[in-house]
């Protein structure tokens, strides 16, 4: 692979998700894993994102604050409608 097929920084984050449900085509996911070889910075935000899927993932309504879950369920209203602030 030549310095032409690398991957850049704001392309690995562009197919991260797709990374990660092993979604992205092999010729890309091999340009992916040689990015992630040689980048420290993309690696810790691939654990980032791991990390918040994981934690996440353990999130109930219930478990959210009062205060936290109206303002949540606000900014969502307020998206849906297409509203901005």
């Amino acid at each position: 692979m030549d310095e032409h097929d690398s991957m850049s920084c704001h392309e690995l984050v562009e197919a991260i998700t797709d990374y990660l449900e092993g979604a992205l085509p092999p010729a890309d996911r091999e340009r992916l894993d040689v990015h992630l070889a040689g980048c420290p910075g993309c690696l810790a935000y691939l654990d980032q994102v791991r990390l918040t899927i994981r934690l996440t993932g353990r999130l109930t309504e219930d478990s959210l604050p009062a205060l936290a879950h109206d303002e949540l369920m606000a900014a969502f209203r307020t998206w849906r409608s297409g509203r901005t602030t």
